[in-house]
């Protein structure tokens, strides 16, 4: 088995932990030789050579307060699966990526891709990495330092963080931080009254409520949406000005038209009453989503798409709520809430959907205050060893599930449906279903609540007979449905009951009447005004599909524009 003692010692007296397990000391120690020369200014490196000594020393780190944020292990430790080790990481330290070291050789060998997914499911690992080449080995370095980012955002550390500080957790404190969230802007909150409150604000003066500190020191006081806009250099403010194409929206299906549209020449201008990504944002980790085997989330998602419309030249006017469309004659004029206007050749609608209200005055009171509409990946911290409740039964419901029993004690899924199968993705059910502090509910729905100033108690009640339950809960995640953003549209855009907008043969007699031709895929009933994501009727409200229709509008508005 080997010599169980750490082969390293302490690189930095006080930094987080990197752990490396291997039973073959020749592989280890090129493990070793990676982290120590890359990483051990900022963090401590300790290398063992069998399963047992790590447990040990994780155990041991775990009772002295001490902050591990990486596990790489061998694929077999003393005879046994590697996962087994990295399933028990998640009990000592539910923020550290555990990730699987396998050989080069084994990338693509169907058993080793069955037992990584089987053990990704199971909640036993969160990644793999394929062992380090001589260096420099670039590749396993840019994933390392990716696993570092996951683990620095998850402990709301991570580079430009802005820091949120309110005299209560709800009203305009709460608006703030779900602005930044909506801009995927990495932040923490901080009640003035705190000790991590009054630190931020040693020095700083009588301040009036809430404060934004931002990455470059500058303080915000009770800033408007557009303020944080501007400081944070993601806005323009059009008025008047003429593009090529407008998109409405800044979800993926916006974001993927941006870029496609600025890439391929078009003067691109992209409008959203919030900020980046959409819904997507609220997505702790995407894992299949094509190109990004590891996972994603939907905020770093965005944040890429959005640098990538911006360096092929798509302008961006985000915190601009859009009230009106007409079409002019050869182009269409979109009117901006603070009286502006700008018009484009073709418009793409992506506005997307919300979650819908739940409607109980109750909880609605505690929005913000133990109630939150998504917002599980930036509101995660708050629910540490506490009793948390989902509602949903998507795949948002599932990974918002699946993030949180990371802080949570315990998370409850409720689900109206009486199967989570009905409408969540197989992979996502399985590692519900494997998660042992997730508890679901199928068959029911929190029909009331309530709480001294933050939630502390719902009432949940079984669909089969009515029968209800007063459940203690000190936070309630609602991802229910969605409510696309098209109460803004004029009557001449055809919309089904529901308000999603209908597009290509899905229109009626009488808007092909009034289109006078056969109208393109995406195309609304309005000439040059397509529909894309999920804002569209009978979409497929996927990430992947959202993004693919975004492209197939670029495509449909070069060939409006030639005719």
């Amino acid at each position: 088995m080997g010599d169980d003692r750490p082969t390293t010692t302490p690189s930095r007296a006080g930094g987080p932990w990197l752990i490396a397990v291997d039973d073959d000391p020749g592989q280890l120690c090129d493990v070793e030789r990676e982290l120590r020369n890359r990483y051990a200014h900022d963090y401590r490196v300790c290398c063992l050579r069998s399963g047992r000594a790590a447990l040990t020393t994780l155990e041991e780190l775990a009772a002295a307060g001490e902050q591990v944020a990486l596990v790489l292990a061998g694929e077999v430790l003393s005879g046994a699966p590697g996962t087994g080790l990295l399933g028990e990481v998640r009990r000592l330290f539910p923020h550290a990526q555990r990730v699987l070291l396998v050989p080069w050789g084994r990338l693509g060998d169907p058993g080793t891709g069955d037992a990584i997914f089987e053990a990704i499911a199971r909640g036993r690992m969160d990644h793999y990495l394929v062992r380090p080449s001589p260096p420099p080995d670039e590749q396993f370095h840019r994933a390392v330092s990716g696993f570092l980012l996951a683990w620095a955002e998850a402990r709301r550390c991570a580079p430009h963080t802005i820091d949120v500080i309110g005299e209560t957790w709800s009203g305009r404190a709460y608006e703030l931080r779900e602005v930044l969230g909506r801009c995927a802007l990495p932040h923490r909150f901080s009640l003035a009254g705190s000790d991590e409150g009054r630190a931020l604000l040693a020095g700083a003066g009588k301040r009036r409520f809430p404060l934004l500190v931002m990455p470059d020191g500058k303080v915000m006081e009770d800033p408007s949406d557009t303020d944080i806009a501007r400081a944070s250099g993601t806005t323009v403010e059009p008025d008047g000005d003429q593009y090529d194409l407008v998109i409405v929206g800044n979800g993926p299906a916006g974001l993927s038209a941006g870029v496609y549209g600025a890439s391929e020449g078009l003067r691109t201008l992209v409008v959203d009453s919030g900020g980046l990504g959409g819904q997507a944002t609220a997505s702790s980790s995407i894992r299949n989503y094509l190109g990004f085997p590891r996972g994603v989330t939907g905020g770093d998602l965005a944040r890429r798409a959005y640098e990538q419309a911006w360096i092929f030249g798509a302008r961006f006017a985000f915190m601009q709520r859009v009230t009106d469309l007409r079409r002019e004659r050869e182009r269409i004029v979109v009117t901006l809430a603070h009286g502006g206007v700008v018009a484009g050749r073709a418009v793409v609608l992506a506005t997307g959907a919300s979650y819908r209200r739940l409607g109980v005055e109750a909880l609605e009171a505690l929005h913000g205050a133990g109630v939150f509409y998504g917002a599980a990946a930036s509101e995660a911290p708050l629910v540490s060893g506490q009793e948390v409740y989902v509602v949903g039964g998507a795949n948002s419901a599932g990974q918002a599930a699946l993030h949180l029993a990371r802080y949570a004690r315990r998370v409850t899924l409720v689900v109206r449906a009486a199967t989570l199968h009905a409408g969540m993705s197989h992979y996502l059910v399985r590692q519900v279903e494997a998660t042992p502090n997730v508890e679901v509910r199928t068959g029911a729905e929190v029909v009331d609540g309530g709480g001294d100033g933050w939630l502390e108690h719902l009432v949940l009640r079984r669909r089969a007979d009515g029968e209800e339950e007063t459940v203690d809960a000190h936070a309630l995640f609602l991802m229910i449905g969605a409510r696309p953003h098209t109460e803004w549209l004029p009557p001449t855009v055809e919309r089904d009951p529901d308000g999603f907008v209908m597009t290509g043969p899905d229109l009626s007699d009488d808007a092909l009447r009034a289109l006078g031709r056969r109208p393109m895929a995406l195309e609304t009933s309005v000439p040059g005004v397509l529909a894309a994501g999920d804002v569209r009727h009978r979409s497929v409200k996927r990430v992947a599909s959202a993004v693919g229709e975004g492209s197939i509008a670029i495509q449909l508005v070069h060939r409006l524009l030639a005719a």
